[in-house]
């Protein structure tokens, strides 16, 4: 299922066939490119059948498929992604998708398998063009969906794994710092300290009259004091 945006379809046959030169145009998947790349793909998701899967790609293999190389440029891609198909109505490209479809009902209904083999034997006998454009052009005007019944039948991812428990943080505490808790004594305070535990004893105003009124005494050689 695919919704393609308004405006899109009128230029589509001029971008992806005339100007191409084809008849034929459908985007190259996004990620794969290889057949049995894709073959395998589609085995490990469970989209079909593993023997019938096996059993296809070993008839194409007899049929002449060949893992895709750069020898097969300018062809771009030997797995399309088919949401959408770009073609002029003419016999050739009709035949085409005849052919194509007869593989699907055939074999598989993983149509990106069976499509490079009947490109490749129409292009072999016949000058039909085909061209596979880039899946981020497809993104430009083609928005993709799914059906439930397919989403259904997906295998849901598996579950991711849960996270490892980490050991609790241990924070440890700053180092402390040994304050000097004594107080601060200032000059003027030791002053003072010392001026009350070393009082000076001042005179009385007596005893200083007194030892002011003291005076020597004159001494006269060959006398006696009295």
């Amino acid at each position: 299922m695919f919704v393609i945006r308004y405006g899109w379809m009128a230029n589509s046959s001029s971008l992806f066939l005339w100007r191409k030169n084809a008849s034929f145009a459908i985007s190259r998947h996004y990620k794969r490119f290889d057949v049995f790349v894709e073959a395998e793909a589609n085995k490990a998701a469970s989209k079909y059948d593993n023997a019938s899967i096996d059993f296809q790609i070993d008839f194409y293999k007899t049929e002449g498929l060949t893992p895709y190389t750069e020898a097969k440029l300018p062809i771009r891609s030997d797995v399309p992604e088919g949401c959408v198909v770009i073609r002029e109505h003419i016999p050739i490209s009709n035949l085409f998708t005849c052919l194509w479809f007869n593989e699907v009902d055939r074999f598989t209904s993983r149509d990106q398998i069976s499509f490079s083999t009947v490109r490749d034997k129409i292009t072999s006998k016949t000058n039909w063009t085909v061209h596979m454009f880039w899946d981020c052009q497809r993104r430009n005007f083609v928005v993709q969906g799914y059906h439930r019944d397919i989403l259904d039948h997906w295998h849901p991812p598996p579950p991711q794994p849960l996270p490892l428990p980490q050991a609790p943080t241990v924070t440890m505490p700053p180092p402390s710092i040994l304050i000097d808790e004594t107080p601060k004594v200032s000059d003027l305070d030791k002053t003072m300290e010392h001026i009350v535990s070393n009082p000076t004893k001042i005179p009385s105003a007596r005893r200083r009259r007194r030892v002011g009124s003291r005076r020597p005494r004159k001494v006269v050689v060959g006398t006696t004091p009295n």
